[in-house]
């Protein structure tokens, strides 16, 4: 029996997959549980099989105490120093037993183990093997229908094909074989659940690496697949190499690999397009066989405006949209198709929507030359080399280290200061700043003032005249809405000057009288 047991593994290893060790795992665990159901009394039961007999050997713990109270689960040391006298209280004690026959309720949880961890095994290796497998091509053969769900048969499980991943119209005749799609692996409680297409655009990729040996070693490259299932696909390829033409590779000789993909997808119409980094030529390739005039594109919005001749207008449309459509998939461009005489009406719409890309294009452009690069340190970059003096209108002056100075055009940048040897220049300070320097520079207007004025009431005349030295005032020109600082500190000082001299002459007045 112990030499048919091992021919049994060795079968199921062969037929399910299924290595011996799991096998002898799946058994002991079974006998285990069986044993443990058989002898309530001592839970600690242990099987072992030899893989290379099959003899089973089945062994019972008990712990070492002084006195025995449980005879199923303790043994006296006096026993255990019988069996190995290096044994001592507390220790577990190894005993091997050869129950006579298993009870029908042992027996049959045995059974059930056995076979529940068989299943599982092959659940989890069919698991493996077709999860690392999405994204391939699967053939099967039709089983059955379910409500318009198709089960095919994958040798070793099965997997379905929903309806929604169908070609629409497409027809499936039983026990046909089909290839298809492999999507998705499921885990499921009865096993794992496969999920085909034959709509999906990967599909038509591996159709052609199949057929076509350019595109399997890399020399040609699918870029991109837009695809209506059943009626209509489109497919940009591209060389790496410019003696292999990427459009006759894939169609190959009289047309015979694109023919056969043709055929798989059963009638499906496909056409080849030569990609191009430039979009212009990319957006007129993908609206053929339609010839195309012109192509304007507004990057900003990610459109093309297409002009057509007024006869290819419905050609570049195609049933439906379906050659527009397409061709937006394909590109990644919204297109907007007219014919010429369309144009022709919407020249004023066009041109006003073309110079705004313009404007914005341009605006890009400052930005990109004004704005320094990210990578470099900020604290590093030079002045010069951030902004030219000749754009922004900086002066270039040399000023003494403690004095400070602002540029006259608002809304400019802060200047940073940089090395000694590198001249200062005078950049625009931002509103808020301007603001209090405009403070400071009243504040000390003031002070100025009233020095003059302690200075002015020696002088006993009536009219005060003050020298043209003395009295003129020279502040930084700044710029702001209207006015400068200088003419807003004059104008502050007049009017203190005139306030003063009026109380002098009333003092006057009233001491004469």
């Amino acid at each position: 029996m112990n030499r048919e047991l091992i021919e049994a593994f060795k079968m199921i290893e062969k037929e399910k997959g299924i290595s011996k060790e799991t096998l002898i795992d799946a058994i002991e665990s079974a006998l285990t549980s069986a044993y443990k159901k058989d002898q309530k009394g001592n839970p600690t039961i242990k099987v072992q099989l030899d893989p290379n007999t099959g003899d089973f050997h089945i062994y019972i713990y008990k712990i070492v105490v002084m006195e025995v109270e449980d005879e199923s689960s303790e043994i006296s040391l006096e026993e255990a120093k019988k069996i190995d006298p290096l044994y001592k209280e507390g220790d577990m004690v190894e005993i091997e037993i050869f129950p006579k026959e298993f009870g029908r309720i042992a027996a049959q949880t045995a059974k059930q183990v056995v076979v529940q961890r068989i299943r599982e095994a092959e659940r989890s290796l069919i698991y493996d093997e077709f999860s690392s497998r999405v994204g391939d091509i699967i053939t099967g053969e039709i089983r059955r229908f379910e409500q318009k769900t198709v089960f095919i048969d994958l040798g070793k499980t099965e997997a379905i094909l929903p309806l929604y991943e169908q070609i629409p119209g497409e027809h499936y005749e039983l026990g046909a074989r089909i290839k298809t799609f492999l999507v998705e692996v499921k885990k499921g409680s009865k096993g794992p659940q496969i999920i085909l297409s034959r709509a999906k655009n990967g599909l038509l990729k591996r159709l052609f690496e199949f057929e076509v040996p350019e595109v399997q070693e890399g020399i040609v490259e699918i870029k991109n697949v837009a695809r209506e299932p059943g009626a209509r696909s489109k497919v940009a390829v591209y060389s790496r190499f410019e003696n292999v033409d990427p459009v006759g590779a894939c169609v190959g000789a009289k047309g015979s690999r694109v023919q056969m993909i043709v055929r798989e997808l059963k009638g499906e119409k496909i056409d080849i397009i030569q990609w191009d980094e430039d979009s212009e030529k990319f957006i007129t390739r993908a609206l053929s066989p339609a010839k195309v005039s012109e192509v304007k594109l507004l990057p900003s919005k990610k459109t093309a405006i297409v002009i057509v001749p007024d006869n290819q207008l419905s050609l570049a449309i195609g049933r439906e949209g379906q050659n527009a459509r397409l061709a937006a998939r394909l590109t990644g461009w919204k297109i907007d198709i007219k014919s010429e005489s369309q144009a022709e009406e919407a020249k004023d719409e066009i041109e006003m929507l073309l110079a705004e890309e313009e404007t914005y294009a341009a605006q890009i452009r400052d930005w990109d030359e004004i704005l320094p690069d990210e990578d470099e340190d900020e604290e590093s970059i030079e002045l010069d080399e951030l902004v030219e003096d000749e754009d922004l209108g900086i002066e270039e002056e040399e000023e003494p280290e403690s004095e400070e100075d602002y540029s006259h055009e608002p809304g400019e940048i802060e200047e940073e200061f940089v090395e000694e040897k590198v001249k200062k220049k005078k950049v625009k300070k931002a509103p808020k700043l301007r603001e209090q320097d405009l403070m400071d520079e009243l504040e000390e207007g003031i002070k100025l003032f009233k020095a003059e004025k302690a200075q002015q009431s020696e002088w006993e005349q009536e009219e005060i005249e003050v020298p043209e030295e003395e009295s003129e005032l020279v502040f930084a020109e700044e710029k702001t809405d209207g006015f400068t600082i200088g003419q807003l500190l004059s104008e502050e000082l007049k009017k203190k000057f005139s306030l003063n001299e009026k109380e002098k002459k009333t003092e006057k007045k009233k001491g004469g009288d």
